[in-house]
């Protein structure tokens, strides 16, 4: 059975786990830039774990600037196969109270500035995102999280905007007359990279504020989301703890779908394909353009 390793992308607290040894910070070279920061190898007992400060140690990048590409790339070049995106979210229903985690299966990607393919001249595919999130790992984080005693919503939809500003009340109240549950700025095009690399990927996410659509609530600060978030860190690394044992023993990790994703998506004819970008594309696409 081929070895399941796990990779977290998430904040510096989600990092700091009991349990976690053999730690060692590492740089991972791609292709397609510079990642977010050195990945972090540990085992969490018998499961290999990778991290990765999706804004660097600090949080120095702001979303528009992560490099989104780079930071999946550098994943799947370490060796990672299934992606824990833990993320924090402003809520855009009522029963979403700040402190709560909803396991996603859902995008509206409304973000503009960022680069969202390894592919493109020279190489082209689509792949389908329909179903834009792994139900395996779906199903394993919501028995982390019951195991856990976290308080979990399996489904709902997330709104990805570009960001840096949080939305104005105009616009919360259109996402959420589109029926969307939870609005943040990183998980797009994260989901679909990962996609494309074909990494198994679910969202982890981690419910801050009310936005500014609640009439009960004071507009969402700067300072109104860290403290949720400090008091999610725990939570967190709970469900992380939890969740290892459950993705260590899936012995139908290697036949996930999302791992043949590319299958029929490379429509350029091989003679035409540009080699540069077939030389960058070794990690993500290797066993199919080798």
């Amino acid at each position: 059975m081929a070895r399941t390793v796990v990779g977290i992308i998430g904040g510096s607290g989600v990092y700091d786990i009991e349990g976690l040894v053999n730690k060692r910070w590492q740089r991972v070279e791609s292709p397609f830039g510079e990642p977010s920061d050195e990945l972090l190898f540990g085992d969490l007992g018998d499961q290999p774990m990778v991290f990765l400060p999706r804004h660097g140690r600090g949080h120095r990048i702001p979303p528009t600037d992560i490099n989104f590409r780079a930071n999946i790339d550098a994943l799947k070049r370490a060796g990672v196969t299934d992606v824990i995106s833990v993320s924090a979210v402003g809520s855009l229903r009522e029963h979403l109270s700040p402190g709560m985690f909803v396991i996603v299966d859902q995008f509206i990607d409304r973000t503009f500035a960022r680069n969202k393919s390894f592919f493109g001249r020279g190489c082209v595919a689509h792949v389908s995102m329909a179903r834009p999130v792994c139900r395996r790992l779906g199903d394993h984080i919501e028995a982390a999280a019951r195991e856990a005693g976290i308080s979990a919503v399996r489904g709902g939809t997330y709104l990805v905007m570009e960001g840096p500003q949080f939305s104005s009340h105009a616009e919360s109240e259109m996402y959420r007359s589109w029926n969307c549950d939870v609005i943040g700025m990183t998980n797009m095009p994260e989901a679909k990279l990962a996609r494309e690399a074909e990494l198994c990927y679910a969202t982890v996410a981690m419910v801050t504020d009310y936005d500014c659509w609640h009439p009960n609530h004071d507009d969402v600060t700067v300072d109104q989301i860290v403290t949720v978030l400090l008091a999610n860190a725990d939570k967190a690394r709970g469900l992380v703890r939890a969740l290892a044992p459950h993705l260590h023993a899936d012995e139908h990790a290697a036949s996930c779908s999302c791992r043949s994703a590319l299958e029929h998506a490379i429509i350029t004819a091989p003679e035409a394909r540009d080699p540069a970008l077939l030389q960058s594309l070794d990690a993500v696409a290797g066993r199919l353009i080798k």
